[in-house]
C-alpha cells in the first residue's frame, strides 16, 4: 500500500512543492524568520502565541566556557537555533542521582557536561544548520506530558504538525516518540506518524519507517480512533502562526503541555512530505482546492478546513481495511420475519454488548408474537449461580422447541441476570446486509429500541466521534 501512495500522482513531490508553493508564497524574509527558531519564538510570543520557555542561550565558545551548568533544571531540551529536520536536538529527562555533571536521556544512557559541551561545539560550527552555516545553541523547558498520551509515547512529548496554506489548515499529523527514535518525535529516526481527520481531530492511519502500522509497537493500543484534545484550538494556533509569520505555506509543530495546553514548538518553511503517507492522501489536490480562496480571518480558515477536509481520510480507511466506518448511532433498515415490510430506525452501536438486542414491542412488529407467547409460558428458573448457568441452558434448549426460537441465552448486565429468547432477524446498515441472532428484552424505557452488539460489527470500524 505504501508503494502505491509513494508512486501515486496524488502525492506532492519535493520539487513540485518548491516550485508551486514555497517559492511563490514564502518570501525570503518570512523564511528567515522560520529558520531562526529564537527569532520566530520571540515574534510569536510578542503576538500572544504560547511558545516553550527559553532557559539559556550559548552563542560563542566563551559563552560555553563560562556557562553555569547548575542553573539547568533536571529536564530540558538542547536545540540548534537553525537546526533542520529535527537534527541536533538532545532531550534529557532527569538528573543522574549523586552526580552534578550528568543527566539521563530517553534510552537511559548518561550524558555528561563534557558530552553537552562537545555537542554544542558542533552546533556552533554549523553541523546541524542549513548550509552548515555557524549557529548558536539554546536550552528550553521540556514540556509536561499530557496523561492521555502517556501509553502512546515513549519518554518524549508527542507533537502535531499542521500544514497551513492560505490561512487554511490542509493536513495534520500526530508524531509519537518511540524507543527507536530515542524519545523524539522525529519520523526519520523511527517515530510514528499518525494521520488526523481535520474535522474531528481523531487519528486515522499510521506509519513507522514508511510502513503502515495499526498498533503502537509492543502494545495492543490502536493508532486509530484517538481523539486529540484542544483540536480546534490547535488549528487556530497553527493558522494564527501562519498569519504572524507571513509564510503562505507553513508547517507548524505544536505540542500539548499538561499545564499550558497547545504550545508552538517551531515553524517550518519547508515541512517534510511524509505527512501525506500518514494521511494516505496527497497534498496537491488539497492545496489547489484552497488556492485563491478569500479568507479574511483565522476562524474562517479553520471552519473552511473542517468543512472541506473532514471525512476524506475515512474513505481511505474503509478502502484499506475493507470495513465501513460507522458512528455510535446509525440508521438501519430492518426487515420483518416474512420480509413483508421494512422498518427504518436509528440504533445504538454498543461494542460493550456481545449480542444484538431488540425491544419486545419491536419484535412483535417484526412478526414474532407467537414465539414470545410461547416463551412467556416457560417456567424460567431464578436465583441461580454462574456455575449453574450452562446446565440450566442445556435443559431449557432440550425441552423447549419452536420454529422461530433460534436460541435461548442468559444475559448478565448491570440490571442483573435474565434469560432471553433469541430470534433471527435481518437488517441493512451502511449498505451491508446483516443476518443477526438477536435477543429480545424490554427496552421501552430506553432511548433506542435496538442495540447492535459486537458479534454483528465484524464488518465495521467504530468512530466514536460520529
Amino acid at each position: 500500500m505504501f508503494e502505491f501512495f509513494k508512486n501515486s500522482r496524488k502525492l506532492l513531490g519535493m520539487n513540485s512543492r518548491n516550485l508551486e508553493f514555497i517559492r511563490p508564497f514564502n518570501r525570503a524574509k518570512a523564511k528567515r524568520l522560520a529558520d531562526n527558531k529564537m527569532h520566530s519564538k520571540r515574534v510569536l510570543k510578542k503576538n500572544g502565541v504560547s511558545v516553550s520557555k527559553l532557559l539559556a542561550t550559548i552563542k560563542t565558545l566563551d559563552d560555553l566556557e563560562n556557562f553555569d551548568w547548575q542553573t539547568l533544571p533536571n529536564s530540558f531540551a538542547l536545540k540548534p537555533n537553525r537546526g533542520f529536520g529535527g537534527e541536533g536536538i538532545i532531550v534529557v529527562y532527569g538528573k543522574k542521582k549523586n552526580r552534578d555533571d550528568a543527566w539521563v536521556k530517553a534510552d537511559r544512557s548518561l550524558i555528561t557536561i563534557d558530552d553537552l559541551k562537545n555537542h554544542i561545539r558542533n552546533i556552533l560550527d554549523g553541523s546541524f544548520s542549513l548550509s552548515n552555516t555557524p549557529d548558536f545553541a539554546f536550552f528550553e523547558e521540556r514540556l509536561q506530558l499530557l496523561k492521555l498520551f502517556k501509553p502512546y509515547s515513549y519518554k518524549g512529548i508527542p507533537d502535531i504538525r499542521v500544514i497551513v496554506f492560505n490561512k487554511i489548515p490542509v493536513m495534520a499529523m500526530l508524531r509519537l516518540p518511540t524507543k527507536e527514535s530515542g524519545g523524539k518525535a522525529n519520523l526519520h529516526q523511527g517515530a510514528i506518524g499518525v494521520g488526523i481527520d481535520l474535522a474531528t481531530g481523531v487519528t486515522t492511519t499510521a506509519i513507522q519507517n514508511n510502513r503502515l502500522i495499526e498498533k503502537i509497537p509492543g502494545t495492543q493500543l490502536s493508532t486509530s480512533g484517538l481523539r486529540i484534545p484542544y483540536w480546534k484550538d490547535i488549528l487556530l494556533l497553527a493558522t494564527r502562526a501562519q498569519e504572524i509569520s507571513g509564510l503562505g505555506y507553513l508547517g507548524a509543530d505544536i505540542a500539548i503541555d499538561k499545564e499550558n495546553g497547545p504550545t508552538i514548538l517551531e515553524l517550518n518553511a519547508r515541512p517534510g512530505l511524509a505527512i501525506q503517507i500518514a494521511n494516505l492522501a496527497g497534498l496537491t489536490e488539497r492545496l489547489k482546492r484552497v488556492s485563491g480562496l478569500k479568507i479574511k480571518t483565522v476562524e474562517k480558515g479553520v471552519r473552511v478546513s473542517m468543512d472541506l477536509f473532514g471525512g476524506e481520510i475515512e474513505e481511505e480507511v474503509e478502502e484499506i481495511s475493507g470495513r465501513k466506518v460507522i458512528g455510535t448511532v446509525e440508521k438501519i433498515q430492518l426487515l420483518s420475519k416474512e420480509n413483508e415490510k421494512e422498518i427504518e430506525m436509528e440504533v445504538k452501536i454498543d461494542t460493550g454488548a456481545t449480542s444484538t438486542s431488540i425491544d419486545i414491542e419491536l419484535a412483535k412488529e417484526l412478526g414474532f408474537v407467537d414465539v414470545l407467547e410461547f416463551f412467556e409460558k416457560i417456567d424460567l428458573p431464578t436465583n441461580f449461580t454462574r456455575e449453574q448457568a450452562q446446565d440450566i441452558l442445556k435443559k431449557l434448549k432440550a425441552q423447549y422447541q419452536h420454529p422461530d426460537l433460534a436460541d435461548i441465552d442468559i444475559i448478565y448486565s448491570s440490571h442483573g441476570v435474565s434469560i432471553r429468547p433469541k430470534v433471527n432477524i435481518s437488517f441493512t446498515m451502511n449498505g451491508i446486509l446483516i443476518n443477526s441472532n438477536c435477543n429480545i428484552v424490554k427496552r421501552e424505557d430506553l432511548k433506542f429500541r435496538m442495540i447492535v452488539g459486537k458479534r454483528d460489527l465484524r464488518k465495521f470500524l467504530i468512530d466514536v466521534s460520529k
